[in-house]
């Protein structure tokens, strides 16, 4: 396969944002499938960016999920940014995928559902302060594990 037709960041990109789509309707990748005329395998390829998708199976995809084909596309400016600071590299299975698993994407989209925006920051604000705390913990763990081995 000539290296212009492999997939590359931004197919990855787009087929990240199908499966949170998928996951936030609750469908199976079988039940897209069925709506698609596809194989599950073949919604798989497609939500992991090892088959790039034609621009027509995205325009059924956008229908069948409810979305416009921009939706697709969110975000793919800081991929690209990510990928221009060495972060993420075409073809790098040690890109952003790896960032972002089935639980992210189950408490990205059950943040988004709570309609209170003073309990969504507050929710955020602990999440954050868990995620300080424990990166300091971490830091201190590692630092103590030094000094014994010294």
């Amino acid at each position: 396969m000539s290296e212009n037709k492999l997939p590359n960041l931004i197919d990855k990109h787009v087929g990240r944002r199908i499966r949170w789509r998928r996951r936030e309707l609750k469908l199976s990748q079988e039940r897209l499938g069925e709506m698609l005329g596809l194989t599950f395998q073949q919604v798989q390829k497609y939500e992991k960016g090892v088959n790039r998708i034609s621009a027509g199976r995205l325009f059924d995809v956008a229908k069948v999920l409810e979305v416009t084909i921009n939706y697709f596309y969110q975000g793919v400016d800081e991929v690209g940014d990510l990928a221009a600071l060495g972060v993420a590299e075409d073809g790098d299975e040690g890109d952003l995928a790896g960032m972002i698993d089935a639980n992210a994407i189950d408490l990205v989209t059950a943040y988004q559902s709570i309609p209170d925006p003073r309990l969504r920051k507050s929710l955020l604000d602990a999440v954050k302060a868990a995620a300080e705390s424990f990166s300091r913990n971490a830091t201190f763990r590692a630092e103590d594990e030094s000094e014994k081995s010294d």
